[in-house]
């Protein structure tokens, strides 16, 4: 009698007592035994431990069929009678299924034919009975529990000891392998699905070859579709299994599994389905009950491949087509995902039938107790697998169950393929997306991916639709994702499944869905995924013409319209012409439909009359019909196109917004969010932890400008002084040593350092502060390169034509200074090989997705939201792309953490604007005098004059109208013209607040629409404020001192600190007061003191205005007047916080550092009292003189 071991006691030797590495006396023990005849195990179980790919799988490998036996005929025989003993007992059948399936039932048949005693970790009874049968259980079978019970005690031959140095006898060890083994893990997840759904498939009912269960699919189709069948039947008699098993095959290897579990096969002309989508409604049982007849089953321990016995932990199928593969890990048992994913890479091969690209198997899941990832495509080592986790505390990785319940991954198969779910994703998520890409020597190839949703985009999908069935149309809904997030795939999913939303009492919540974006690409890409769907042309429709494309595709209720926001406001006019030409009379409304508006890029769509005009369009009659009533409750019928403008500032209880950003502002949130919060959110933390995009602040150089300025001319004239600063601050900026300094530094870097990253594809942008900047760097940049003969190609990017400050007749194009490359070329001409560094201004620094961009040079002010979007160009992933790198000449690394640490982990709403403010400032408005309420009224008179009684005068009484306004505020400007500008300022404030509250407020009061339509046009008309004298210093001044110098680099951390939440604006418009003249010599030495080391243009003018406002302070001038300096700057500290909180608005950094850095606080204090108190003490002596 000889001892047969299972794999667990392998394992467990290897994992907790015996160490191959530390103790190799325990193994070569067990093969002296094996030698001598003592020890052996089995083909099979040598094959369970060869999967695990580590060291102990080597070591079985190298002892081969000498420790583990192969099957001979007597095992063979003895099969049959352990199968036929444990199928005919009162057995879980669960539990009977996978005894069959795994090395345990050959082992117990092996020692049974052997007369050998099997030794192992399991408890002792192999098959769990079921309540009164366990008794039963146990008599039929003493001789085969005998041995495992026997087993049990043999095995205390093999001492442990646990982790505090006890020792442990076999029963406690067989208890610890059965809870901790990876059995357990596939029991709990094939007990969850069967009791959810699913279906037990045999392993042995697998055609290897053909890589499907053909008795499954061809018994669904022969039950579902009977009437089919029997005309098959009646052509192929007996061979109708093979002949439609056969097309089938060749209809999913041509077409994909895929569309063949969506539109069916053909049969000799005969459409079969082998799968039934749920309806979208329950209207149709038939619908349901074809549903309902769907298959969805588990495989454990699949042998799939026709050349060897290696096997899928779990298979999941279809109604016989393999749909989904998971191979699973236990860390309890030392391995982890990261072993699962070397499994696929490694030991899958992606040829093998089951596994082949679109043909069998769509998804393919790498799972253990702690993470998911998921791949839809194997390729050998090349595999790219994704995180499919639900993310933690705004990171990446699982929470652990609130509950206590189960694994962290227990939404895997609790949730996401949970039997209605998988259907679901099949019929609604899954889809092929094709990208045409143009290789490096310049061929267009195209690639093909299956895209299956990740958890965050599945998640939010089936969170809004759920919302929006259950509360119905009317709604708001801020979707905040992150770069990275795939925001293109869920807006197609939102769309599609919106479309064709019904409620609980099946009816339809939505008549059509309308995309609003600018993205020619996701054009494309929503009409490729919904025809996948769908199956059928027509319920997705581009308006990529005019306006007129769109009134049609709204009067006609298709259920998907793409469009740009600025096409509706010429809706209403077309809608009345479409009519005129059908001979009928219009009103330029549609009739009142659901709608659902899908917002692409919300942070930059939700403002503006555009908007507006939106859901006036979309309100259609309903809008009118209450604007009307609206109107005869105040008198005012002859108005109602004004309370018309009034209604459709507010939420229309028709539509429902479902806005999408990565970057939402405070109007966003207030608008779209609810109390100020997000929909559903995935954050720039979790998208760069999981490898969606990359870290752009983890390597981050910073450089300084040292310089001095020297007055070259032999006068001192007077300059005004901010005009004159900003011509000193260009004059630095355009130096042509400053250009040259730089742009060594750059192309130096790129040559020694960027060239080489992203395989020898990596590219740069370099952003500058103005056109004439960009202009200038690449004429800088060309000619160090061609000095170098540096195998560097450039582009430059800016709008319209720049005129060369130097030369009045010269002027520069983009297509001129890019050899003629046209502006709509220009970006995949960038993405080619030749070209390897694109200079911009004010251009694709948003919504430029170019993965092989790896370096920034900044050379430009970058601040808030632009300095996220801007620096963000960098974030795209590429399989060669490790990091990235910026180098700024302008910035402070601390501000710039600020701004991203605003969106790291979820943009928060602060302060919110006082309504009231507005009423305080049209209060002032009115004050003033500029206009008389009369005239406001006739203006509005006129505007909103109805249709029929308009006439071609009417645009010459609305300007006669504005005209006093316009000539008073000239009068104003004559006689201080600061004072007009803060009026201006005022106006501008208002209409600000106004746009923006009357979205959220539904207000009721029609003198504030009036007067907002009133200003809006006295805008236009009012006349601008005179520019002063312009300033070129080139011969009056020269650079004698210039230095560049490095002062900091890293990573700029966002784990730290607190991010500021956004606050809604606080300050209306204030004068620009225009500064007394000084002398020229006098203002150098300011800038060269404070321009040349810590601050810059925009904080100069920011501390002008404080200084400004303080000494128009009545008790500051009492104070000055009375005080000496240090106990004035007592009394202007007090004073001086308000003034910064009034202004954060005009420079949120300043303002931050201010509040926050004390020494910084005290600076500035002492700087701008000692500015005030000079400038009021000056005033003082001059009024006694």
């Amino acid at each position: 009698m000889a001892y047969l071991l299972d794999a667990n006691v392998f394992i467990q030797a290897k994992n907790l007592h015996y160490g191959l590495d530390f103790c190799p006396a325990f193994w070569e023990w067990l093969e002296v035994e094996n030698r001598n005849g003592n020890v052996f195990s089995i083909e099979k179980v040598g094959d369970e431990i060869e999967a695990g790919e580590d060291e102990l799988a080597e070591w079985a490998t190298l002892h081969g069929v000498e420790f583990f036996l192969p099957a001979d005929a007597a095992l063979l025989t003895t099969l049959g009678r352990v199968s036929n003993w444990v199928t005919q007992q009162h057995y879980d059948p669960a539990a009977v299924n996978t005894f069959l399936q795994v090395a345990d039932y050959y082992l117990v048949a092996h020692a049974l034919a052997h007369g050998h005693t099997v030794v192992t970790h399991e408890v002792p009874s192999p098959i769990s009975a079921q309540g009164e049968d366990s008794e039963r259980m146990h008599r039929p079978g003493r001789s085969l529990h005998h041995s495992f019970r026997d087993a049990s005690h043999r095995a205390r031959s093999f001492p442990t000891r646990t982790a505090h140095g006890k020792r442990t006898d076999a029963s406690e060890r067989s208890h610890f392998m059965t809870q901790t083994s990876e059995k357990a893990f596939e029991t709990v997840i094939e007990s969850c699905l069967l009791s959810h759904g699913y279906v037990s498939v045999p392993p042995e009912g697998f055609d290897r070859e053909r890589a499907v269960f053909p008795e499954t699919a061809l018994t669904f189709i022969r039950e579902t579709q009977p009437r089919e069948w029997a005309k098959l039947e009646a052509l192929h008699g007996a061979a109708t299994g093979e002949q439609v098993l056969a097309d089938l095959c060749k209809w999913m290897d041509t077409n994909g599994s895929l569309a063949t579990l969506r539109h069916g096969f053909k049969c000799y002309g005969r459409t079969l389905r082998v799968a039934f989508s749920k309806a979208a409604h329950e209207l149709n049982p038939e619908l349901e009950e074809r549903y309902a007849a769907n298959r969805v089953g588990i495989t454990r321990q699949l042998r799939f491949s026709p050349r060897s016995e290696h096997s899928l932990d779990v298979a999941l199928s279809l109604n016989g087509i393999p749909i989904a593969t998971a191979e699973l890990k236990n860390p309890l048992t030392g391995q982890t995902v990261e072993n699962a994913l070397w499994q696929y890479r490694h030991d899958r091969d992606p040829r093998e039938p089951i596994f082949e690209f679109r043909r069998r198997t769509l998804v393919h899941f790498a799972v253990d107790t702690e993470a998911v990832f998921m791949t839809t495509r194997l390729a050998g080592t090349a595999t790219h697998f994704l995180p499919f986790n639900k993310g933690c505390d705004g990171g990446a990785g699982n929470p652990p169950d609130p509950n206590g319940r189960t694994y962290r991954t227990g939404y895997l198969w609790e949730e996401v393929l949970q039997r209605d779910s998988l259907l679901d994703m099949l019929a609604r998520f899954l889809h092929l997306q094709v990208e045409e890409k143009r290789t490096d020597d310049g061929r267009k190839v195209k690639k093909e991916t299956i895209i299956f949703p990740r958890y965050h985009q599945l998640q939010a999908v089936r969170t809004l639709v759920d919302a929006a069935r259950r509360e119905g149309v009317g709604n708001n809904y801020l979707i905040e994702h992150s770069a990275g997030s795939g925001k293109s795939n869920t807006i197609g999913w939102v769309a599609h499944r919106l479309a064709s939303l019904h409620d609980a009492g099946n009816h339809r919540v939505f008549d059509s869905v309308i995309v609003i974006t600018d993205r020619v690409v996701l054009d494309k890409q929503l009409q490729d995924t919904i025809y996948q769907f769908e199956h059928k042309r027509g319920v997705v429709q581009k308006i990529d013409e005019r306006s007129r494309q769109l009134a049609e595709a709204l009067e006609n209720a298709v259920p998907v319209i793409i469009t740009t926001l600025q096409k509706f406001p010429f809706v209403s006019r077309q809608l009345l012409k479409m009519a005129e030409e059908r001979g009928e009379d219009g009103t330029g409304a549609l009739p009142t439909r659901r709608c659902a508006v899908i917002i692409d890029e919300a942070h930059s769509s939700q403002g503006g009359e555009s908007a507006t005009d939106l859901k006036e369009v979309l309100g259609g009659e309903a809008l009118r019909e209450a604007a009307k009533r609206k109107a005869a409750e105040e008198g005012q019928e002859h108005l109602e196109k004004l309370f018309r403008s009034m209604a459709k500032r507010g939420r229309q209880a028709n539509i429902s917004f479902f806005a999408f950003t990565a970057t939402p502002k405070h109007k966003t949130l207030a608008v779209f969010g609810r109390h100020g919060t997000p929909f559903h959110r995935y954050t720039m933390r979790q998208a760069i932890e999981e490898g969606f995009i990359l870290d752009v602040l983890k390597n981050y150089t910073s450089y300084a400008t040292y310089f001095r300025l020297l007055k070259a001319c032999e006068d001192d004239p007077n300059v005004e002084r901010k005009k004159a600063a900003k011509a000193l601050a260009r004059f630095l900026k355009l130096h042509p040593h400053n250009i040259a300094q730089k742009t060594e530094v750059m192309v130096e870097h790129f040559n020694a350092v960027t060239r080489h990253k992203i395989g020898g594809r990596a590219k740069a942008m370099v952003v500058t502060g103005s056109r004439l900047e960009a202009v200038r760097y690449k004429q800088s940049f060309d000619h160090y390169i061609r000095q170098r003969a540096y195998p560097i190609k450039t582009l430059v990017a800016f709008s319209g034509a720049v005129q060369d400050d130097k030369l009045p007749d010269v002027t520069y194009t983009e297509a001129g200074m890019n050899d003629g490359i046209r502006e709509k070329e220009l970006p995949e001409r960038f993405g080619t090989a030749e070209y390897q560094v694109l200079l911009v201004a004010e251009k694709y620094q948003t919504g430029f997705d170019q993965p092989l961009l790896h370096t920034m040079y900044v050379d430009k002010r970058l601040a808030g939201l632009q300095a996220v979007q801007t620096l963000s160009r960098l974030n795209r992933t590429h399989p060669l792309k490790e990091d990235t790198f910026i180098l700024d000449f302008v910035n402070d690394p601390e501000e710039i953490r600020e701004a991203f640490k605003v969106y790291y982990e979820g943009a928060e709403m602060g302060e919110q604007v006082d309504p009231a403010r507005m009423y305080q400032i049209k209060g002032e408005l009115d004050a003033s005098g500029i206009y008389l309420a009369e005239e406001v009224q006739r203006f509005c008179g006129i505007y909103f004059k109805p249709r029929q009684r308009q006439s071609p005068s009417d645009h010459e009484a609305m300007n006669a109208a504005l005209d006093p306004a316009v000539e008073r505020f000239q009068h104003l400007q004559q006689e201080d013209e600061d004072e007009a500008e803060l009026w201006r300022g005022k106006t501008q404030a208002f209409r600000n607040l106004y746009g923006f509250l009357s979205q959220v407020i539904p207000y009721q009061d029609s003198d504030l629409e009036r007067l907002y339509v009133f200003l809006r046009h006295l805008a236009a008309k009012l006349p601008r404020r005179a520019t002063g004298p312009g300033y070129d210093f080139d011969d009056e001044v020269r650079l004698e001192y210039y230095r560049l110098q490095k002062i900091s680099e890293g990573s700029i951390s966002l784990k730290d600190g607190i991010a500021k939440p956004l606050d809604g604006p606080t300050e209306v418009g204030s004068g620009m007061v225009r500064e007394e003249a000084v002398p020229l010599s006098r203002l150098i030495d300011i800038v060269n003191e404070r321009f040349g080391t810590d601050f810059n243009q925009a904080d100069q003018l920011f501390f002008d205005q404080i200084v400004e406002a303080a000494i128009a302070d009545e008790a500051l001038k009492q104070a000055a007047a009375v005080n000496p300096g240090d106990k004035f700057e007592l009394v202007f500290k007090n004073l001086l916080e308000t003034l910064f909180v009034e202004r954060m608005d005009q420079n949120e950094d300043i303002f931050a550092r201010f509040m926050n850095d004390k020494s910084f606080q005290r600076v500035v204090t002492g700087w701008l009292s000692s500015e005030a108190y000079k400038r009021l003490r000056a005033v003082k002596v001059l009024s006694e003189t």
